[in-house]
């Protein structure tokens, strides 16, 4: 790896300044953070990390690096689950690390919109709107790390889509800086604006392929007066989207997230992080008994208060315990209890990365579908794989289900467990496909779902994609070998 005389590292240390350029010779233990993802699965090498602390110096970064041939790999919070954000082991790489970027510019509370700088983390937004008295209400598990430019450029998606959108509905505006290293200024916070291209829409979900997010003007929604958590209990799958579709129809807009969590992934968080596992407790009376088969954790948002969200909600938990669509449910009476409900359903990851490795699907599909998928890819994988467990969890609410795969013993490693990943992926990739599904709801494409994305996509679509990419990137300087 070249050392600091190189030219391009010298380069960039004269524009940056010395302690905003990275290289593992000079700070080796600050330098590793980003270089690995937080899977550990994908692990790389970096000719230097650039850390840019404006849009000018992003742009003075892209230049550099496109005089001197050297590819960039965009970087937010490193929280990415699909290897879109960490070099490829050639050590040739820059990684650009946007978290300098980190300030929140204007919250304009009027328009019900904020502008902020790519780096700030989703947490920072979230607390930048409240003190506004307002609501960003992207929410996702990794909320103090992951920034809110890594978020548009995943689309992420999160816990409340079925009330607020992804990502992309919660963006009104974008500054990018391009492969030429120009700076596109599109930081309106208009809602109407019918004057041509949607190019923030190129930028968002692009993973850093098109160009690097550098601010963003977000769309900010009035604070609920009221909120209220349940966990509640279903016999299966087809009841859990039985009772969303209740949900839909007698709350409606109240209605602010639906997750379900089946039994296996319960008890993963009651083994190895058993002080997020008290929420289960009011469904195991019995000290001998196991986890409910399914469990819905849902919220509920009022005008009016807190009690008016309980009193509404609570009501609406009577009715369908009378008619059988559920089993049991908890209300959390206090904001204690209701982020202890969170943090039992926010710790399944975590778990899961204790219990052992995953084979990981981030797969979406209409929420009628839901069901008959679960059923038929859970008795395929018995009867091909009996030693298999499937972990099931994920956002009801919007169709997207994290339906991850542990190998048996045998297939934890090396040869044995490449083929068993090829081979569970065609599976359920095959079963969501069939039902009108996508292979990637939230966490994108990256490198990890690249060669499926190809196998798969309309070709058609492929082709727009590779034309779009070859327009804006055409020496392919930004993040090669992500997405397409």
């Amino acid at each position: 790896m070249p050392d600091t005389s190189d030219a391009l590292v010298a380069a960039l240390r004269q524009a940056l300044g010395a302690t905003a350029v990275l290289t593992s010779e000079a700070q080796a233990d600050e330098h590793a953070r980003y270089l690995s993802d937080w899977r550990q699965r994908y692990h790389g090498r970096a000719r230097a990390i650039a850390r840019p602390a404006s849009t000018e110096e992003v742009a003075t970064v892209v230049r550099l690096c496109a005089q001197h041939g050297v590819t960039i790999v965009p970087q937010g919070g490193n929280t990415g689950l699909v290897g879109g954000g960490v070099p490829d082991a050639s050590g040739l790489q820059v990684v650009l690390s946007l978290s300098r970027l980190n300030r929140v510019l204007a919250v304009d509370a009027a328009n019900l919109s904020m502008t902020v700088q790519a780096g700030c983390t989703l947490a920072q937004v979230q607390d930048a709107a409240a003190a506004a008295g307002l609501l960003f209400p992207l929410s996702l598990a990794s909320e103090g790390t992951c920034t809110i430019g890594g978020n548009l450029a995943t689309n992420a998606g999160g816990t409340q889509v079925l009330r607020y959108g992804t990502a992309r509905e919660l963006c009104l505006g974008l500054e990018v800086v391009t492969a030429h290293g120009e700076v596109l200024d599109a930081l309106s916070s208009l809602r109407k604006n019918n004057t041509g291209y949607a190019l923030r829409d190129l930028f968002i979900g692009s993973e850093g392929t098109l160009g690097i997010i550098t601010a963003a003007s977000l769309r900010l929604h009035p604070r609920p007066k009221g909120l209220c958590t349940a966990l509640v209990a279903c016999a299966d799958m087809g009841a859990a989207v039985t009772l969303l579709q209740a949900a839909r129809r007698d709350l409606d807009a109240g209605l602010t997230a639906f997750e379900v969590m089946e039994a296996l992934p319960l008890s993963l968080v009651a083994r190895h992080l058993p002080d997020a596992a008290h929420p289960i407790a009011p469904f195991n009376a019995d000290p001998t008994s196991v986890p409910p088969p399914w469990l819905v954790l849902m919220e509920h948002t009022s005008s009016v208060s807190d009690t008016h969200a309980a009193e509404s909600l609570q009501g609406w938990l009577d009715e369908v315990l009378t008619t059988g669509l559920a089993q049991n449910a908890a209300l959390a009476h206090n904001e204690h209890q209701r982020r202890a409900m969170w943090g039992l359903r926010e710790s399944i990851p975590l778990a899961e990365k204790t219990e052992g490795l995953m084979v990981k699907h981030d797969i979406g599909m209409p929420t009628s579908a839901v069901p008959a998928f679960v059923e038929e890819a859970g008795r395929a994988i018995a009867q091909r794989w009996p030693d298999a467990r499937v972990v099931c969890f994920g956002h009801l609410g919007d169709g997207n289900l994290h339906y991850n795969v542990q190998p048996p013993a045998l297939a934890r490693s090396g040869p044995a467990l490449a083929i068993f990943e090829g081979e569970v992926n065609a599976l359920v990739f095959g079963l969501v496909m069939a039902r009108g599904g996508t292979l990637s709801a939230e966490h994108g494409i990256g490198a990890l779902r690249r060669d499926e994305l190809a196998r798969r996509a309309d070709p058609v679509a492929l082709a727009t994609m590779k034309a779009l990419k070859q327009t804006l990137d055409p020496t392919g300087l930004l993040n090669p070998g992500r997405v397409i």
